[in-house]
C-alpha cells in the first residue's frame, strides 16, 4: 500500500483485477463531423486501453446538441443499455465532459459505471502517479472533480466496486459526503502548499552552499 496518502488516496494502488470490457460514445454534431468524431474515439480507445478497458464497441449519434438530461436521445440510451445487459459490459465512456445529472441519469439506464473523458484522464493520471506530490495532486484533482457529482454517484454500483474510474476518491465518495470531501481538499491544498515552501527552502538553502 502506498505511503502519504489518505484512505480513499491510496485505493488508487490497488491490485489489478484484469482487463475491463467498455463501450465509447460520441457524438457527431454541425460543429463535428463524423470523421472528426471517429479519430477522437480512437483516441479515447487507446485512453481507455491505457487504464485497463478493452473497447467491444462504439456507439455514435448525430444530433445539432448534447441531450441536456442523457447526453444522448433516449432512443440511443436504450441501445447502449441493451448492448450492456446483452454483453456484460462493464463501463460506458463518454467523450464529452457529462454534467451531474447526465451521469446520474445515465446510471440509471445502464447500470454499470458511467464516465466521461476527463475522468478517464484524470484515473490514468493516478494509475501512473509515482510520488508523493503528484498523488497529492491527483488526489486533490478528482476530489474537486468529484464534489458536485457526489449525489447518487454510483449509490447502486455497491457490490461493483473497485475498477477504471473508481481509483481514489470514486470508490469512496458511496461513503462520504460533501463536509468531508471538501475538509479532505482543504487538507490536500495545505499539503500541497507546504510542500511547495519546502521546496523554495531546499533551492535557496542549496544556492548558499554554491
Amino acid at each position: 500500500m502506498q505511503e502519504g496518502l489518505g484512505d480513499a488516496g491510496r485505493k488508487f494502488y490497488h491490485e489489478d483485477r484484469g482487463p475491463e470490457t467498455a463501450i465509447l460514445v460520441g457524438l457527431i454534431t454541425p460543429q463535428q463531423n463524423e470523421r472528426k468524431t471517429s479519430e477522437y474515439l480512437d483516441e479515447l480507445e487507446f485512453l481507455a486501453l491505457t487504464a485497463g478497458a478493452i473497447t467491444v464497441r462504439k456507439f455514435l449519434q448525430r444530433c445539432d446538441v448534447p441531450n441536456r438530461t442523457s447526453y444522448v436521445g433516449s432512443g440511443k440510451l436504450d441501445e447502449i443499455a441493451a448492448f450492456v445487459e446483452q454483453n456484460d459490459v462493464q463501463l460506458v465512456i463518454f467523450d464529452d465532459d457529462l454534467t451531474p445529472k447526465q451521469v446520474n441519469n445515465i446510471e440509471k439506464a445502464v447500470k454499470v459505471k458511467v464516465l466521461d473523458r476527463t475522468a478517464l484522464i484524470l484515473d490514468i493520471f493516478a494509475k501512473r502517479a509515482q510520488t508523493a506530490n503528484a498523488k497529492m495532486q491527483v488526489e486533490l484533482a478528482q476530489y474537486e472533480y468529484l464534489l458536485p457529482r457526489l449525489t447518487g454517484m454510483w449509490t447502486h454500483l455497491e457490490r461493483q466496486r473497485g475498477g477504471i474510474g473508481m481509483r481514489g476518491p470514486g470508490e469512496e465518495q458511496i461513503e462520504t459526503d460533501r463536509r468531508i470531501v471538501k475538509t479532505r481538499i482543504a487538507l490536500l491544498k495545505r499539503r500541497l502548499a507546504d510542500y511547495d515552501k519546502q521546496k523554495v527552502i531546499q533551492r535557496q538553502n542549496r544556492g548558499k552552499l554554491t
